[in-house]
């Protein structure tokens, strides 16, 4: 079975997470079975495993309708994408493709970074579900990161093709030990109005022993704005923390945070638990899905809740109870797991 995954969605410089979700799978699915990568920017190549890859248009180029001309031409069985958009007109092999959320049905502000005319269709492409439809049913079969998108999935009826969830997961962290216990809170994620960053800056308010890290790059504008919700808080913009301090921080912090009222997954959830550090996060379905009973949850704008979660692991034996909770629960994810669901299904598309 010749594989080709495509890897034209992994970031040059630094990670967002469809970028480290293709890292990570088609790293761990290459020690499974042999696997040729698409790229269209050799610099990717710093990102991903030495492995044979073919060079073709990038994503966003106006050849993406066509792309399956150029693919077909290197006679794959079975290409996986992971993303939804990729072209498919004049395709002679089995394809599976990917959508890892639906957030921006219910949130459609698209992200600042993008162009105008990029955020124009965007929004417009999020008006209505007819051409997600299309999208995925030019597909042999169809992922998704958690059984909470494959529930909606199927609730709006989005494709009559199988779904089957391959998790996200995170880098693996072997021989990273718990740092002595600070009173760091952390918080990793964007900016967007839905991530409601601004209740956990509310709640710091009231926790004036505590200090929260933000690791994500951020607009003046919006560290403005953040901080006069909380003029006395402790707020520590991070800016775009690299990964090594992002572990450093979260390796002895009291918790990781989120508010948010929608996520596709949350793979800072994993990485804190795999640590040991307890997650606080919003009682949102997906968090429950990827914490289960190991995390604590709060409604999303309770400030107030969110307080007093905080305030509870104050206390070392519950704090040391939350501990060994996460890191057990953080077990059940793995980037070797998720590439033996993806491989079954690949040899199932083929044989289909």
């Amino acid at each position: 079975m010749r594989i080709l995954f495509d890897c034209r969605y992994v970031r040059t410089g630094r990670h967002d997470g469809i970028s480290r979700y293709s890292v990570g799978l088609v790293t761990a699915l290459a020690r499974l079975h042999p696997v040729t990568m698409l790229i269209h920017d050799r610099a990717q190549l710093a990102q991903l495993p030495d492995l044979p890859y073919h060079l073709v248009s990038s994503p966003t180029s106006i050849r993406e309708p066509l792309v399956a001309l150029a693919v077909r031409r290197f006679e794959p069985d079975v290409v996986f994408s992971p993303m939804q958009t990729m072209g498919s007109w004049g395709r002679r092999y089995r394809l599976v493709l990917t959508l890892h959320d639906l957030i921006y049905y219910a949130h459609p502000t698209p992200p600042p970074e993008f162009a105008v005319p990029i955020r124009l269709l965007w929004r417009a492409y999020h008006l209505a579900w007819w051409p997600q439809r299309v999208l995925l049913n030019r597909a042999d079969a169809v992922v998704t990161v958690s059984e909470t998108t494959a529930g909606l999935i199927a609730r709006h009826r989005l494709t009559d093709r199988p779904v089957t969830v391959v998790p996200n997961a995170a880098d693996p962290a072997d021989g990273v030990q718990r740092a002595p216990r600070t009173r760091a809170l952390v918080y990793m994620g964007s900016f967007m109005p839905y991530k409601n960053v601004a209740t956990l800056v509310r709640a710091m308010s009231s926790l004036p022993d505590h200090e929260l890290h933000l690791m994500s790059r951020i607009t003046v504008d919006e560290r403005a704005r953040l901080s006069a919700l909380a003029p006395r808080a402790r707020l520590f913009f991070h800016d775009g923390a690299a990964d090594e301090v992002y572990r450093e921080v979260l390796r002895g912090a009291t918790a990781l945070v989120s508010a948010s009222r929608d996520e596709g997954f949350g793979i800072p959830l994993i990485e804190s638990m795999q640590l040991g550090t307890p997650v606080v996060v919003s009682d949102i379905p997906v968090f429950r899905e990827v914490a289960g009973d190991a995390g604590t949850y709060v409604v999303p704008d309770d400030a107030a809740g969110f307080v007093a979660a905080i305030r509870e692991l104050d206390d070392p034996d519950g704090w040391a109870v939350r501990s060994a909770a996460v890191r057990e629960r953080a077990g059940c994810y793995s980037w070797d797991a998720s590439a033996r669901i993806l491989l079954a299904l690949l040899q199932r598309t083929v044989a289909g």
